[in-house]
C-alpha cells in the first residue's frame, strides 16, 4: 500500500532539494519565519537555482470537480472490499483449522501464499496499471478476489483452500496501486496526499467488517454461506466499478508505456538508491508485527492463548484499526514538519512495539486486559508507521522511478509478514502434540518470539542506510544536530540545522 505522508509537490526528490547550503537557505528566509524544516518546504526555489526537477503529479484541474469525488468514492469502495477479502481468513482461523482438519502450519500457508502473491505482484501491477488503466485492473482484481472467496466457500481440503487464498492475494495486489493512480489523475496535486491518506485510513473499514459482521455470519450461517456471501459482495463491487469508475477526466492525454529495457534499468537504479532501501527496511520493521497480529495470529493468541472471549478479541482487533486511523494523520503532520527526522519516528515505533511485546511475553501467566489493550494501541501505530517507508522512496527517487520505488518498498513488510506467519505456525505445531489446535500460552510465547529476528534485521537496515543518506546530506551542506538540540531550537524559532 502507498500513502505519501509529506505534502506532495512537483519539486522532486531530496537530492535536488538539498543542494543549497543551510546558510544560503537561511539568507533566503523571510524575516520571522520559523526555520525547522524550511529547506524541505522551499523545494520549488531550486528551479531558479538550476536544479533539474521532474514533474511528479499528472495534469489535473485547478479545482476538484464533484465528479472526481464520485469517482474516488467508487474506487474507495473497491479498496474497502479488497481489505475485507484480505482480512476475512484472519478472523476465521480457528474455524478453518476445524473445517480442513489442518494444523497451524497448514493454516499459515494460506496467508503466507496470499501475502507472497501480493508482494510479488507489486511491481508488475504498477507496470500493468500504466498500460491498461485503473478501471480494468480494479475490476480484474475484484473478480479474482470474488473467485477466490467462491473457491474457499466450496473447499473441503487444504490444497483447494490454499489456491483460493492465492486468488485473493492476486486480486488484492491489483487494487491499491490502481486506486492511487485514479487519485493522481482526478485531483489537483496539492489535494492528492490528503485524499491518498484518507483512502488508506477509510479502507480499513473493510477490516472492521471482517472482524464483526463476517464473524457473526460465520457463527450463524456457517462456512459455506459466509464465504459465498463474501464472493457476492466482490461481484457487486466490480459492477459498481465498471458503471461509475473512469481512469481520468475527459480529455486527459494517455501516457505511452515504458519499454522492457527501460523498466529493467529503472529497477536497477531504484535498488541502488539508499533512499529506496531505507524505505524498504522501514516498511519491513514497522509493518510485519501489526499485520501478522491483525490478519491471522492475533485472534487465536487472544482467544486461545490469553483466554479472552471472541467478542473481546474482535473488539481489540477493531481498536487496532481505529488507532491506525487516528495515528496516520499525526505521523503525516510530523513527517511534514520534520522530514529529515522521519527515521526517529520509525525507531520510536520499533522500540515501543518490541518493548510492549517483551512485557506481554514475559508476563507471568496470562496478561491482564489493560496490558493487552496497550499492546494493541502500540500495534495500531505499525501500519501508519510503515507508510513512512513510501515517503522515503518518494523523496529520494525522481518521478520516473516512483512506481518501481514504491513496489520495492512494499515488498519489505509483506515478505517479513509472510515469513513471520509461517514461522509462528511452525513453532506452534512443534510445541503442540499431534494435530491439536489447543495451543498453550507457552507455545504462543515461543512462537511470537520469532519477531525479534525481523526487528533486528530491520533495525540494522534502517541505521545503515540512514547513515549513508545523512553522509550525502552532509556533503551537500545539510548537517543534522542531535534531536534534542533540534527540538529545543525549533521551540525557540531557530534553525534545526547547522
Amino acid at each position: 500500500m502507498t500513502i505519501p505522508l509529506v505534502p506532495g509537490t512537483a519539486s522532486g526528490p531530496f537530492p535536488a532539494i538539498y543542494r543549497a547550503s543551510s546558510s544560503a537557505a537561511a539568507s533566503a528566509r523571510p524575516p520571522g519565519r520559523r526555520t525547522g524544516e524550511a529547506t524541505h518546504r522551499r523545494a520549488g526555489n531550486n528551479r531558479r537555482a538550476g536544479a533539474v526537477v521532474p514533474q511528479v503529479t499528472p495534469p489535473t484541474p485547478a479545482r476538484t470537480p464533484l465528479r472526481a469525488y464520485a469517482v474516488w468514492l467508487t474506487a474507495l469502495a473497491a479498496y474497502v472490499v479488497a481489505v475485507f477479502h484480505r482480512a476475512s481468513l484472519g478472523v476465521a482461523g480457528v474455524e478453518a483449522q476445524e473445517r480442513f482438519s489442518a494444523g497451524a502450519s497448514a493454516i499459515s500457508l494460506f496467508l503466507v501464499l496470499q501475502l507472497a502473491v501480493y508482494a510479488g505482484l507489486q511491481v508488475p501491477v504498477g507496470v500493468a496499471v500504466d498500460r491498461f488503466g485503473s478501471r480494468k485492473l480494479i475490476a480484474a482484481g475484484g473478480l479474482t478476489m470474488a473467485a477466490g472467496q467462491l473457491v474457499l466457500a466450496l473447499a473441503t481440503d487444504v490444497p483447494t483452500a490454499v489456491a483460493a487464498r492465492v486468488l485473493v492475494g492476486a486480486g488484492d495486489a491489483m487494487t491499491f496501486i490502481s486506486v492511487l493512480r485514479v487519485i493522481g489523475f482526478w485531483f489537483p496535486g496539492r489535494t492528492v496526499p490528503l485524499v491518498t491518506q484518507l483512502t488508506g485510513i477509510l479502507g480499513q473499514v473493510g477490516q472492521i467488517v471482517a472482524a464483526y459482521p463476517l464473524v457473526a455470519l460465520l457463527h450463524a450461517a456457517g462456512w459455506r454461506d459466509t464465504f459465498l456471501g463474501a464472493a457476492a459482495v466482490g461481484v457487486l463491487a466490480v459492477v459498481l466499478v465498471l458503471a461509475a469508475l473512469r481512469d481520468a477526466p475527459p480529455g486527459t492525454a494517455a501516457t505511452a508505456p515504458a519499454g522492457l529495457a527501460e523498466v529493467r534499468r529503472s529497477l536497477a537504479l531504484t535498488w541502488r538508491e539508499p533512499g529506496t532501501r531505507i524505505g524498504l527496511y522501514t516498511h519491513l520493521v514497522t509493518q510485519f508485527s501489526g499485520t501478522v497480529f491483525a490478519l491471522l495470529w492475533g485472534y487465536p493468541f487472544l482467544v486461545v492463548g490469553q483466554g479472552l472471549s471472541p467478542a473481546t478479541a474482535a473488539g481489540l482487533l477493531t481498536l487496532l484499526v481505529l488507532v491506525g486511523m487516528g495515528v496516520g494523520p499525526l505521523l503525516g503532520r510530523l513527517c511534514g514538519r520534520w522530514p529529515l527526522r522521519r527515521s526517529s519516528l520509525v525507531l520510536a515505533i520499533l522500540a515501543a512495539t518490541a518493548t510492549l511485546w517483551t512485557v506481554v511475553l514475559l508476563w507471568p501467566g496470562r496478561a491482564p486486559l489493560w496490558l493487552l489493550v496497550v499492546l494493541v494501541l502500540v500495534l495500531g501505530t505499525n501500519g501508519p508507521g510503515s507508510m513512512i517507508g513510501f515517503d522515503f522512496a518518494r523523496t529520494w527517487n525522481p518521478a520516473e522511478r516512483q512506481g518501481s520505488a514504491s513496489g520495492v518498498v512494499n515488498v519489505g513488510g509483506f515478505v517479513a509478514s509472510l515469513l513471520t506467519v509461517l514461522a509462528i505456525g511452525a513453532v506452534l505445531d512443534v510445541l503442540t502434540p499431534g494435530d491439536s489446535t489447543a495451543y498453550d500460552l507457552g507455545a504462543f510465547r515461543a512462537a511470537f518470539a520469532v519477531q525479534y529476528v525481523f526487528w533486528a534485521i530491520g533495525l540494522v537496515g534502517v541505521l545503515r542506510h540512514r547513515r549513508a543518506l545523512r553522509a550525502r546530506l552532509a556533503r551537500d551542506g545539510v548537517v543534522l544536530v542531535p534531536l534534542h538540540v533540534a527540538v529545543s531550537a525549533r521551540l525557540r524559532g531557530e534553525s534545526a540545522y547547522h
